[in-house]
Protein backbone atom coordinates (compact mmCIF):
# COMPACT_ATOMS: atom_id res chain seq x y z
CA UNK A 1 0.00 0.00 0.00
CA UNK A 2 2.80 2.42 0.92
CA UNK A 3 4.60 1.85 -2.40
CA UNK A 4 1.36 2.28 -4.35
CA UNK A 5 0.57 5.58 -2.65
CA UNK A 6 4.12 6.79 -3.32
CA UNK A 7 3.77 5.89 -7.03
CA UNK A 8 0.38 7.59 -7.30
CA UNK A 9 1.90 10.74 -5.80
CA UNK A 10 4.88 10.52 -8.16
CA UNK A 11 2.81 9.98 -11.33
CA UNK A 12 0.21 12.62 -10.45
CA UNK A 13 2.81 15.26 -9.64
CA UNK A 14 4.94 14.46 -12.68
CA UNK A 15 2.06 14.80 -15.16
CA UNK A 16 0.65 17.79 -13.31
CA UNK A 17 3.96 19.62 -13.26
CA UNK A 18 4.62 19.04 -16.98
CA UNK A 19 1.23 20.50 -17.86
CA UNK A 20 1.00 23.07 -15.05
CA UNK A 21 -2.13 21.40 -13.66
CA UNK A 22 -0.90 20.53 -10.19
CA UNK A 23 -1.50 16.78 -10.24
CA UNK A 24 -5.07 16.72 -8.97
CA UNK A 25 -6.41 15.90 -12.44
CA UNK A 26 -4.62 12.55 -12.14
CA UNK A 27 -4.88 11.86 -8.42
CA UNK A 28 -8.58 12.67 -7.96
CA UNK A 29 -10.01 10.40 -10.70
CA UNK A 30 -7.52 7.64 -9.89
CA UNK A 31 -8.48 7.61 -6.19
CA UNK A 32 -12.17 7.79 -7.10
CA UNK A 33 -11.70 4.65 -9.21
CA UNK A 34 -9.67 2.83 -6.53
CA UNK A 35 -12.19 3.79 -3.85
CA UNK A 36 -14.99 2.35 -5.96
CA UNK A 37 -13.19 -0.92 -6.76
CA UNK A 38 -11.03 -1.90 -3.76
CA UNK A 39 -11.80 -2.30 -0.06
CA UNK A 40 -8.34 -1.00 0.89
CA UNK A 41 -9.41 2.40 -0.48
CA UNK A 42 -12.78 2.50 1.29
CA UNK A 43 -11.61 5.68 3.03
CA UNK A 44 -11.53 7.50 -0.33
CA UNK A 45 -14.76 9.53 -0.27
CA UNK A 46 -14.94 12.58 -2.58
CA UNK A 47 -14.28 14.86 0.38
CA UNK A 48 -11.29 12.82 1.61
CA UNK A 49 -9.85 12.60 -1.92
CA UNK A 50 -10.02 16.35 -2.49
CA UNK A 51 -8.54 17.02 0.95
CA UNK A 52 -5.64 14.65 0.28
CA UNK A 53 -5.12 16.03 -3.22
CA UNK A 54 -4.88 19.64 -2.06
CA UNK A 55 -2.45 18.82 0.76
CA UNK A 56 -0.26 16.83 -1.62
CA UNK A 57 -0.37 19.65 -4.17
CA UNK A 58 1.39 21.92 -1.68
CA UNK A 59 4.48 19.75 -2.11
CA UNK A 60 4.02 19.29 -5.86
CA UNK A 61 3.69 23.04 -6.24
CA UNK A 62 6.68 23.75 -3.99
CA UNK A 63 9.12 21.50 -5.86
CA UNK A 64 7.87 22.59 -9.29
CA UNK A 65 7.90 26.28 -8.39
CA UNK A 66 11.45 26.16 -7.03
CA UNK A 67 12.62 24.60 -10.30
CA UNK A 68 10.65 26.97 -12.55
CA UNK A 69 11.74 30.09 -10.60
CA UNK A 70 15.36 28.97 -10.81
CA UNK A 71 15.10 28.91 -14.61
CA UNK A 72 13.22 32.22 -14.87
CA UNK A 73 9.93 30.83 -16.18
CA UNK A 74 7.51 32.19 -13.57
CA UNK A 75 5.79 35.55 -14.11
CA UNK A 76 5.47 36.50 -10.46
CA UNK A 77 3.39 39.66 -11.00
CA UNK A 78 0.76 37.74 -12.96
CA UNK A 79 0.90 34.97 -10.37
CA UNK A 80 0.33 37.36 -7.46
CA UNK A 81 -2.57 39.05 -9.30
CA UNK A 82 -4.32 35.74 -9.95
CA UNK A 83 -3.73 34.62 -6.36
CA UNK A 84 -5.89 37.58 -5.32
CA UNK A 85 -8.93 35.78 -6.75
CA UNK A 86 -7.96 32.13 -6.45
CA UNK A 87 -7.33 32.13 -2.68
CA UNK A 88 -10.82 33.30 -1.59
CA UNK A 89 -12.38 31.21 -4.37
CA UNK A 90 -10.49 28.14 -3.16
CA UNK A 91 -11.69 28.60 0.40
CA UNK A 92 -15.31 28.87 -0.79
CA UNK A 93 -14.98 25.82 -3.06
CA UNK A 94 -13.44 23.77 -0.27
CA UNK A 95 -16.43 24.56 1.93
CA UNK A 96 -18.94 23.66 -0.83
CA UNK A 97 -17.20 20.33 -1.48
CA UNK A 98 -18.82 18.68 1.55
CA UNK A 99 -22.22 18.73 -0.18
CA UNK A 100 -21.17 16.59 -3.19
CA UNK A 101 -22.01 12.90 -3.65
CA UNK A 102 -19.68 10.51 -5.52
CA UNK A 103 -21.59 10.11 -8.81
CA UNK A 104 -22.46 13.77 -9.16
CA UNK A 105 -18.89 14.68 -8.27
CA UNK A 106 -17.41 12.46 -11.01
CA UNK A 107 -19.91 13.55 -13.66
CA UNK A 108 -19.45 17.26 -12.99
CA UNK A 109 -15.66 16.91 -12.88
CA UNK A 110 -15.71 15.06 -16.22
CA UNK A 111 -17.76 17.69 -18.02
CA UNK A 112 -15.48 20.43 -16.66
CA UNK A 113 -12.42 18.65 -18.08
CA UNK A 114 -14.02 18.13 -21.51
CA UNK A 115 -15.11 21.78 -21.67
CA UNK A 116 -11.63 23.00 -20.80
CA UNK A 117 -9.94 20.75 -23.35
CA UNK A 118 -12.19 22.13 -26.10
CA UNK A 119 -10.93 25.64 -25.38
CA UNK A 120 -7.63 24.72 -27.03
CA UNK A 121 -9.39 24.08 -30.35
CA UNK A 122 -10.77 27.63 -30.56
CA UNK A 123 -9.24 29.81 -33.32
CA UNK A 124 -6.28 31.88 -32.15
CA UNK A 125 -5.99 35.63 -32.62
CA UNK A 126 -2.96 36.56 -34.72
CA UNK A 127 -2.68 40.15 -33.52
CA UNK A 128 -0.60 41.14 -30.54
CA UNK A 129 -3.70 42.37 -28.68
CA UNK A 130 -5.44 40.07 -26.26
CA UNK A 131 -9.16 39.41 -26.10
CA UNK A 132 -9.35 41.60 -23.00
CA UNK A 133 -7.22 44.67 -23.73
CA UNK A 134 -5.94 47.06 -21.12
CA UNK A 135 -4.76 46.29 -17.64
CA UNK A 136 -1.29 45.06 -16.75
CA UNK A 137 1.26 44.95 -19.58
CA UNK A 138 4.01 42.37 -19.23
CA UNK A 139 7.29 41.71 -21.03
CA UNK A 140 9.31 38.59 -20.27
CA UNK A 141 12.40 37.04 -21.83
CA UNK A 142 12.57 33.26 -22.12
CA UNK A 143 15.11 31.13 -24.01
CA UNK A 144 16.49 34.16 -25.83
CA UNK A 145 13.09 35.46 -27.00
CA UNK A 146 11.13 38.39 -25.59
CA UNK A 147 7.37 37.94 -25.15
CA UNK A 148 4.86 40.74 -24.56
CA UNK A 149 1.28 40.26 -23.36
CA UNK A 150 -1.46 41.96 -21.35
CA UNK A 151 -3.72 40.74 -18.58
CA UNK A 152 -6.95 42.54 -17.67
CA UNK A 153 -7.02 43.15 -13.91
CA UNK A 154 -10.79 42.74 -13.53
CA UNK A 155 -10.97 39.73 -15.84
CA UNK A 156 -7.94 38.16 -14.18
CA UNK A 157 -9.40 38.48 -10.68
CA UNK A 158 -12.87 37.30 -11.75
CA UNK A 159 -11.47 34.33 -13.65
CA UNK A 160 -9.08 33.31 -10.88
CA UNK A 161 -11.89 33.45 -8.29
CA UNK A 162 -13.98 31.03 -10.37
CA UNK A 163 -10.97 28.80 -10.99
CA UNK A 164 -10.07 28.86 -7.30
CA UNK A 165 -13.60 27.84 -6.36
CA UNK A 166 -13.50 24.86 -8.74
CA UNK A 167 -10.04 23.99 -7.41
CA UNK A 168 -11.25 23.80 -3.82
CA UNK A 169 -14.40 22.00 -4.91
CA UNK A 170 -12.76 19.41 -7.14
CA UNK A 171 -9.20 19.21 -5.78
CA UNK A 172 -7.72 19.83 -9.24
CA UNK A 173 -5.39 22.67 -8.31
CA UNK A 174 -6.94 25.18 -10.68
CA UNK A 175 -4.24 24.76 -13.32
CA UNK A 176 -6.53 22.84 -15.65
CA UNK A 177 -8.48 26.07 -16.08
CA UNK A 178 -5.81 28.70 -15.40
CA UNK A 179 -3.35 27.42 -17.99
CA UNK A 180 -5.84 27.46 -20.91
CA UNK A 181 -7.09 30.88 -19.78
CA UNK A 182 -3.60 32.37 -19.66
CA UNK A 183 -2.71 30.90 -23.07
CA UNK A 184 -5.97 31.56 -24.91
CA UNK A 185 -7.34 34.75 -23.31
CA UNK A 186 -4.14 36.61 -22.46
CA UNK A 187 -1.74 35.03 -25.01
CA UNK A 188 0.82 34.14 -22.37
CA UNK A 189 3.32 31.63 -23.84
CA UNK A 190 2.65 28.03 -22.81
CA UNK A 191 5.92 27.58 -20.89
CA UNK A 192 5.37 30.76 -18.87
CA UNK A 193 1.70 29.87 -18.28
CA UNK A 194 2.47 26.37 -16.94
CA UNK A 195 5.27 27.64 -14.68
CA UNK A 196 3.18 30.53 -13.35
CA UNK A 197 0.28 28.15 -12.79
CA UNK A 198 2.41 25.97 -10.51
CA UNK A 199 3.44 29.10 -8.58
CA UNK A 200 -0.25 29.94 -8.06
CA UNK A 201 -1.16 26.34 -7.20
CA UNK A 202 1.44 26.20 -4.44
CA UNK A 203 0.11 29.22 -2.56
CA UNK A 204 -3.58 28.60 -3.30
CA UNK A 205 -3.29 24.99 -2.08
CA UNK A 206 -2.02 26.22 1.29
CA UNK A 207 -5.33 28.01 1.90
CA UNK A 208 -7.67 25.48 0.23
CA UNK A 209 -6.12 22.54 2.07
CA UNK A 210 -6.39 24.48 5.33
CA UNK A 211 -10.17 24.61 4.88
CA UNK A 212 -10.33 20.84 4.25
CA UNK A 213 -8.12 20.18 7.28
CA UNK A 214 -10.47 22.31 9.41
CA UNK A 215 -13.48 20.36 8.08
CA UNK A 216 -11.75 17.04 8.90
CA UNK A 217 -11.49 15.83 5.29
CA UNK A 218 -7.78 14.95 5.30
CA UNK A 219 -6.99 11.31 6.16
CA UNK A 220 -3.46 11.83 7.46
CA UNK A 221 -2.53 8.15 7.85
CA UNK A 222 -2.65 7.84 4.04
CA UNK A 223 -1.80 11.40 2.99
CA UNK A 224 1.78 11.30 4.32
CA UNK A 225 2.68 8.48 1.92
CA UNK A 226 1.74 10.51 -1.17
CA UNK A 227 3.99 13.45 -0.27
CA UNK A 228 7.53 12.10 -1.03
CA UNK A 229 6.45 10.92 -4.49
CA UNK A 230 4.67 14.21 -5.16
CA UNK A 231 7.74 16.28 -4.29
CA UNK A 232 9.98 14.16 -6.54
CA UNK A 233 7.41 14.07 -9.34
CA UNK A 234 7.06 17.86 -9.27
CA UNK A 235 10.80 18.31 -9.85
CA UNK A 236 10.91 15.72 -12.62
CA UNK A 237 7.89 17.22 -14.39
CA UNK A 238 9.41 20.70 -14.35
CA UNK A 239 12.62 19.27 -15.84
CA UNK A 240 10.75 17.52 -18.68
CA UNK A 241 8.65 20.63 -19.36
CA UNK A 242 11.78 22.70 -20.01
CA UNK A 243 12.72 20.35 -22.87
CA UNK A 244 9.30 20.52 -24.60
CA UNK A 245 8.19 22.98 -27.28
CA UNK A 246 5.23 25.22 -26.41
CA UNK A 247 3.00 23.51 -28.97
CA UNK A 248 3.86 20.11 -27.52
CA UNK A 249 2.81 21.33 -24.07
CA UNK A 250 -0.56 22.42 -25.47
CA UNK A 251 -1.19 19.08 -27.19
CA UNK A 252 -0.24 17.29 -24.00
CA UNK A 253 -2.91 19.34 -22.20
CA UNK A 254 -5.57 18.66 -24.82
CA UNK A 255 -5.15 14.90 -24.81
CA UNK A 256 -4.79 14.63 -21.04
CA UNK A 257 -7.93 16.61 -20.24
CA UNK A 258 -10.08 14.81 -22.83
CA UNK A 259 -9.06 11.36 -21.56
CA UNK A 260 -9.68 12.29 -17.94
CA UNK A 261 -13.02 13.89 -18.78
CA UNK A 262 -14.27 10.82 -20.67
CA UNK A 263 -13.18 8.51 -17.86
CA UNK A 264 -14.96 10.53 -15.18
CA UNK A 265 -18.18 10.93 -17.16
CA UNK A 266 -18.24 7.16 -17.71
CA UNK A 267 -17.70 6.60 -14.00
CA UNK A 268 -20.39 9.14 -13.08
CA UNK A 269 -23.11 7.56 -15.23
CA UNK A 270 -22.01 3.96 -14.59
Amino acid sequence: MVVLLFLIGLLSAFVGSVAGLGGGVIMVPLLLFLGDQFEAFSWASPQAIVGVSLVVMIFTGLSSTLSYVKHGRVDRKVGILLLGGSVPGGILGSYLNQYFETDGFSLFFGFVMIAVSLLFFLPRKRSSKTLFSGGMERKKELDGKTYTYQISLLMGLTLSFGVGMLSGLLGIGGGSLLVPAMILLFQIPAHIATATSMFIIFFASLFSSGTHIYLGHVVWEYTIYFIPGAYLGGMLGAYVNRGMRGQAVEWFLRILLILIGIRLIWQGIG
